[in-house]
């Protein structure tokens, strides 16, 4: 299939720059799964689609305070380091910006020389290798120094780096929230537990492959990169039941997807299981763990409309979407949402 053929024209202005005051005001447009058909409701009532004995999987990844500036100790140039993932203790894959001046050997300086990067290998598109050096806690010193690493349609300056967290978020390491999870308050899961729906929790941390365009005409060539997963035994006993007993499980996101469908591809069941998947999910993808999907709306073109295709069918998705796009929708990260079911 071409990339040009999950397309979609959507102004500008549609592109939420901010979150709402409260989490769970926003639009929620409902697909049908199979039928195409489209109802408006507001997030508020996604309640009233989940029933009693069905699983909710959350993604519980915190983003951390990544993006740092700093400068080239050789020459005093200025430099911006995103951390995307840890390869090991304090080596960690990075974007740079401007990146073709950093070479093996060179070092960044940050926080007048609280971390110290030293690039110890080259990647393409702008990635690196970079060596930590710090004292104390890593973590401490993101907090210090780092910023929320925004996407980059985003311009506004956010005043509340929390609203860039779901209100669940508990293992760091992400370098960007899973965004369909932004609109869950502390209320609203609270209600869905008392309609008799189970709340699950896998870890996703979001990487190299949410910055990353596809550059290649024919999806077939696009090589996702690799990001980090695990699941507990207990959220893979709940899943297991909630299949056995004819329940459905509804994921809250494309990074919880992602998990589940990686761990289903390589199972006959739900597994207790920690790697890296580069599962890449476009049309013909044949979905065995989840039979809903809570979403955004994405980026067109993107690998994550492509997944959305693919649980329900292009034509359902880009028809939802040019609806929403009439309908005045807020798009992608602060944006609406959709439930597909």
């Amino acid at each position: 299939m071409n990339v040009e053929e999950f397309d979609y024209d959507l102004p500008e202005s549609l592109i939420a720059q901010t979150p709402l005051k409260d989490r769970d005001h926003s639009r929620l447009l409902v697909l049908g799964r199979q039928s195409g058909e489209i109802d408006h409701k507001h997030f508020t009532d996604i309640i009233d689609y989940f029933n009693p004995g069905d699983t909710l999987v959350l993604n519980d990844t915190r983003v951390m305070p990544a993006r740092l500036f700093g400068l080239k100790e050789e020459t005093g140039a200025k430099v911006e380091m995103l951390m995307l993932t840890r390869i090991e203790k304090n080596d960690w894959e990075v974007l740079l910006k401007p990146a073709k001046r950093i070479k093996v050997g060179n070092k960044l300086s940050f926080g007048e020389g609280k971390i110290i990067a030293e690039c110890i290998e080259e990647l393409d598109q702008g990635g690196r290798i970079m060596r930590l050096h710090y004292e104390g806690i890593l973590e401490e010193r993101l907090n210090e120094l780092g910023e929320m690493p925004l996407p980059p349609y985003i311009k506004e300056r956010l005043d509340d780096p929390e609203r860039y967290q779901t209100v669940y978020a508990k293992e760091n390491g992400s370098a960007a929230a899973p965004t369909a999870g932004l609109h869950f308050t502390d209320d609203l899961l609270e209600k869905v537990k008392a309609k008799g729906v189970n709340i699950a929790f896998i870890t996703l941390h979001v990487g190299l492959g949410t910055f990353r365009p596809v550059s290649v005409d024919n999806i077939d060539d696009h090589q996702m990169h690799s990001e980090y997963y695990q699941m507990t035994q207990q959220t893979a006993d709940l899943l297991n039941q909630t299949k056995e007993q004819g329940n459905r499980i509804i994921s809250v996101g494309t990074t919880s997807t992602r998990t589940l469908e990686t761990i289903r591809r390589d199972n006959d069941e739900f597994v207790a299981v920690s790697g890296w998947t580069d599962i890449f999910i476009y049309p013909g993808f044949e979905y065995k763990a989840i039979d809903g999907l809570i979403t955004n709306f994405h980026l067109p073109k993107s690998t994550l409309v492509m997944l959305v295709s693919a649980f329900s069918s292009r034509e359902n998705i880009l028809n939802a979407y040019n609806k929403a796009v009439e309908l005045k929708y807020r798009f992608f990260s602060f944006g609406d949402a959709m439930l597909i079911i």
